[in-house]
């Protein structure tokens, strides 16, 4: 997250070009949207949180509700209407992806 809250402090413009999944994500939630693009390759990919407990991997709800909470109101809806944050991985790509940033020029 430092890296992101760093990224933003900094005004330079953020690129999505390719998988951008997990922590990446942070990015809708930290990086002004005027200030993020995508490409044709671009994709977000969602899931919920996980923990590691004794070499399990377990889903935390607490840090899902914090992740989801952190998403802005677009994405969260977009989130809502593909099944919510859970094990597995939904993604946001092509024209879908492009109504929630412009294309990088």
């Amino acid at each position: 997250m430092i890296m992101f809250t760093e990224l933003r402090d900094s005004g330079q413009r953020v690129m999505i070009d390719g998988s951008c999944f997990s922590a990446c994500t942070l990015v809708t939630a930290l990086i002004p949207k005027e200030r993020v693009c995508v490409t044709e390759r671009a994709m977000l990919g969602f899931h919920a949180s996980w923990v590691d407990e004794s070499g399990k991997r377990a889903i935390s709800k607490d840090a899902t509700r914090l992740l989801y909470q952190m998403y802005p109101p677009k994405i969260q809806r977009w989130i809502n209407r593909n099944g919510g944050l859970g094990p597995n991985t939904l993604v946001l790509k092509g024209r879908e992806l492009m109504a929630f940033y412009p294309l990088c020029k």
